[in-house]
């Protein structure tokens, strides 16, 4: 899957909703990839792209026509299983936007397909590429143990989505701030403690069903406690990681600091996704967290159904 000396890998992107801008530029800026077709359902989304670009409405018939390296999958939530499924059967590898799937055992099923066929399976999660975090990351490491994280995640989402309204659709998106912002959340948990378990679940939903805010108690293999709060009705927007560390010290960082723009970090973060993705491709070992924070959010649901309560979330 190298592509040859002078050639680019040739990559398709499957649904150019809000999130597939930041793909889009980030192959334009680098000279290892090649846009060599888009598909979506709608029409319209397509029309600024007939110009120089194949365009598609079916991803199994574009897989079919052009001759493709990769595929990154930026469609909504309830149908990532079932391109990534199509993909792997054709032997593309997949980069899919967080989350894996909507069900674990899609998702389990899909883990399963990429391992027996032996396609890479990419779960992209933006910000453990963040430039802020991976200071904190350095930090930690060269500070001492982690007591306590915190995750926040709060935003009022309706200025995120554009026109993507499925995200407002539970059965779209899969739940709400839980299953759509949960998994960067836990992965960046993951990524500072290791495996966890959830310990505790809180979720607040509007009268259509989808969750608004939530606070999961989570708890790492060795004992470390972690809170995730998420908020989809927050006036504004705090995206941060906070570390306690079991000296008394503590380290922040803000994911939007340095990036004043509305969702301007954005744009290296998916740059950074692009290079990992490319280094996959080419063998390089990579733990993927597409199934691990997929199970998390699971659990959130069902700890939540059986009345494990957590804290009420406050704002720092």
């Amino acid at each position: 899957m190298t592509p040859t000396a002078g050639n680019a890998r040739q990559v398709a992107i499957v649904g150019l909703g809000t999130i597939s801008k930041y793909y889009l530029d980030a192959i334009h800026h680098d000279p290892g990839w090649t846009l060599a077709a888009v598909c979506d359902i709608r029409s319209e989304a397509l029309t600024p792209h007939r110009s120089g670009t194949p365009c598609f409405g079916d991803h199994r018939t574009m897989f079919q026509e052009v001759a493709l390296d990769a595929v990154v999958v930026t469609a909504p939530n309830d149908v990532h299983a079932a391109v990534c499924r199509d993909a792997l059967r054709a032997g593309l590898p997949v980069c899919v936007e967080k989350p894996l799937a909507v069900s674990l055992d899609d998702g389990r099923e899909l883990a399963a397909l990429a391992d027996a066929t032996g396609t890479p399976l990419f779960t992209a999660f933006h910000r453990r590429y963040n430039e802020n975090v991976l200071r904190l990351a350095d930090q930690v490491r060269r500070s001492g143990a982690i007591e306590k994280l915190t995750v926040r995640y709060n935003e009022l989402i309706e200025d995120h989505i554009g026109t993507d309204s499925w995200y407002l659709d539970p059965l779209r998106c899969g739940g709400g701030c839980v299953a759509d912002n949960g998994p960067n959340a836990f992965d960046l948990v993951r990524m500072f403690v290791g495996d966890v378990t959830v310990a505790a679940a809180s979720v607040r939903r509007d009268q259509r069903g989808t969750d608004r805010r939530a606070v999961i108690e989570l708890r790492s293999a060795t004992g470390i406690p972690a809170t995730v709060e998420l908020d989809w009705s927050y006036s504004g927007e705090i995206k941060d990681v906070d570390v306690l560390l079991s000296g008394g010290t503590r380290f922040h960082a803000d994911m939007l600091a340095g990036h004043p723009g509305f969702k301007s970090s954005l744009w290296h973060e998916y740059a950074g996704i692009l290079g990992d993705f490319a280094a996959t491709i080419s063998g390089a070992p990579r733990e993927d967290g597409g199934l691990p924070a997929l199970d998390l959010v699971a659990q959130s649901y069902r700890i939540e159904r059986a009345g494990v309560l957590a804290p009420e979330g406050q704002a720092r």
